[in-house]
């Protein structure tokens, strides 16, 4: 039974499976996205109700640019949409709404419903909630540490780099409240793989894979993962 006095303080999501859930119910991959994004919704909602105070999902990578023009920009649009349909409930539920990754590139309207959302919500105290959009883990480590050499070129900064330090430059860091490293990553589909999500803050975090693809991905499943999660063990690589 699920222990709400033993909730991960950082639940990060990695959401596959939309493309499957569409071929297998023969319809566009665009609406498999569509469902993606309902399932995210509830997911946020139950993640909000159950005390969770950080949940990031991992939304579009840096990769994912590879992918047919029309389905990007119907990706975008879908954004537009939620943003459109669900801010006033994520305000309402006091949540803040951060962005992990270089937002600014994506389609115009995209990031100007973006932005409204983040200004909306910026003084939320309740869950928050991070979209990883335009990411990429390695790519964020590099960031990281070219920020590092220009601060410490320019004297803002001396002494050894430490994992303190790339910590704080990476986007969890100072721009986004310096959010915890994950406690649980999910994966959803099947599939056993980080595709580069989270390398740096995964490193002690606990892995939960779900059959499910990502649109039947449901509230009770997610609390089952959750309760799996609170029956591990963390050692963070030592003994007891």
């Amino acid at each position: 039974m699920l222990d709400l006095n033993k909730m991960p303080t950082h639940v990060a999501i990695i959401m596959d499976g939309n493309g499957r859930w569409a071929t297998k119910h023969k319809v566009p991959r665009l609406a498999g996205h569509n469902a993606g994004m309902e399932s995210m919704k509830e997911i946020v909602r139950c993640a909000s109700d159950l005390g969770i105070k950080y949940l990031t999902v991992y939304a579009f990578s840096t990769e994912n640019w590879k992918r047919s023009e029309d389905e990007v920009s119907g990706i975008f649009k879908l954004l537009v949409k939620f943003v459109k349909l669900d801010l006033d409930e994520l305000d309402e539920k006091n949540v803040k709404v951060k962005v992990l990754g270089d937002y600014k590139v994506i389609p115009d309207g995209a990031e100007k419903s973006l932005e409204r959302t983040l200004k909306t919500t910026a003084d939320n105290t309740g869950m928050q909630f991070n979209i990883a959009l335009n990411y990429g883990g390695r790519g964020e480590i590099t960031r990281a540490v070219n920020h590092i050499m220009e601060d410490m070129k320019a004297g803002k900064l001396e002494g050894q780099i430490t994992d303190e330090m790339i910590s704080r430059y990476l986007y969890t860091g100072d721009e986004t409240g310096n959010v915890p490293d994950p406690d649980l990553i999910i994966r959803t589909s099947g599939e056993k793989r980080l595709s580069n999500f989270m390398l740096w803050q995964g490193a002690y975090s606990e892995f939960v894979f779900s059959d499910a693809l990502w649109p039947d991905f449901t509230p009770e499943i997610f609390k089952e993962m959750l309760e799996e999660y609170q029956h591990r063990d963390r050692r963070f690589g030592g003994r007891k």
